[in-house]
């Protein structure tokens, strides 16, 4: 009987030893160094996502503007522009170019234009006899953004009546708000990409 009290008493002051401590100790760091790892990683990747939502919102919301413009359009011209003047690409060329024109009417004193802006590097809007302009979108790299095409997505070099306009926007950053991403901080890169055909065909 005092063999198995003494037994018990043994294994009631037996403890950890400490290469047992140190293991435990160690897996310990490893899974909580893995879960705020993940966590981490979970709440970096939902703000790139969502600032990539939210400048795809606005960049639709300004273009559609634009698209409902063109649909409706009696003439539409492609060139190159800016707040004060437009050139209009040249027949037997490729027809692309940095601006648009849009005439709602017959008129041709009656038009929209949006222009990429070379030194602010975004898309502008402005109409005939206006002294200001509207930014469309923001941080723009490509500069040949709007292009005649057929319907096979081929670039024209003339104004077919049934020619297709596409429209290309390559962003350099995301926006609202800006968001740093990536070693050395670059800059997220996102592209928009659609193609507008006019309702009334009867007209350049």
């Amino acid at each position: 009987m005092k063999t198995l009290i003494q037994f018990h008493a043994r294994r009631s002051n037996r403890a950890f030893t400490f290469t047992e401590i140190l293991v435990v100790t160690t897996l310990l760091m490893m899974v909580l160094a893995g879960v705020i790892g993940a966590h981490l990683f979970g709440i970096r990747m939902f703000e790139i996502t969502k600032a990539k939502l939210g400048a795809n919102d606005e960049a639709r919301q300004a273009i559609s503007l634009l698209m409902e413009e063109i649909r409706t359009a009696k003439q539409v011209k492609i060139g190159s522009g800016t707040m004060g003047s437009f050139t209009v690409v040249a027949v037997n060329s490729a027809q692309n170019g940095s601006a648009i024109q849009i005439y709602p009417t017959l008129l041709t004193n009656n038009f929209i234009r949006y222009f990429w802006d070379s030194t602010s590097k975004q898309l502008m809007r402005t109409t005939n006899g206006a002294s200001a302009m509207s930014v469309v979108a923001h941080s723009i790299t490509n500069q040949m953004i709007f292009t005649s095409e057929d319907f096979r997505g081929n670039t024209l070099t003339n104004n077919e009546n049934n020619r297709v306009i596409g429209l290309t926007l390559k962003f350099y950053q995301i926006q609202y708000p800006i968001v740093l991403v990536g070693p050395g901080h670059y800059y997220d890169y996102y592209q928009l990409r659609t193609r507008i055909t006019r309702r009334t065909i009867n007209n350049a």
